[in-house]
């Protein structure tokens, strides 16, 4: 993939991960899309380690894969994070 399909493709992925794991979303539109590039990187590492091809291009297979490793990155980042203060 080029550098726009992993922009365009992070962007979803961010998006669509931000709306699925509750909680505050700070950050904008750049997060989201590092948040998804990330959690392609993270989703197809994990794959690996299973024997399975993790994300290979714009298709269905790729954006769960992606979607899940972007997941478990904000759930992550929110638990290392913690509450913030009232």
């Amino acid at each position: 993939m080029g550098i726009l399909a992993w922009v365009i493709f992070g962007l979803i992925v961010g998006l669509v991960a931000r709306w699925i794991v509750p909680g505050e979303a700070p950050g904008g539109i750049i997060t989201d899309i590092i948040v998804g590039i990330v959690g392609a990187l993270i989703g197809g590492w994990v794959y690996g380690l299973f024997g399975h091809v993790g994300v290979t291009g714009f298709n269905l297979p790729s954006m769960l894969c992606a979607l899940i490793g972007a997941i478990v990155l904000l759930w992550l980042l929110r638990a290392i994070r913690g509450r913030p203060a009232v």
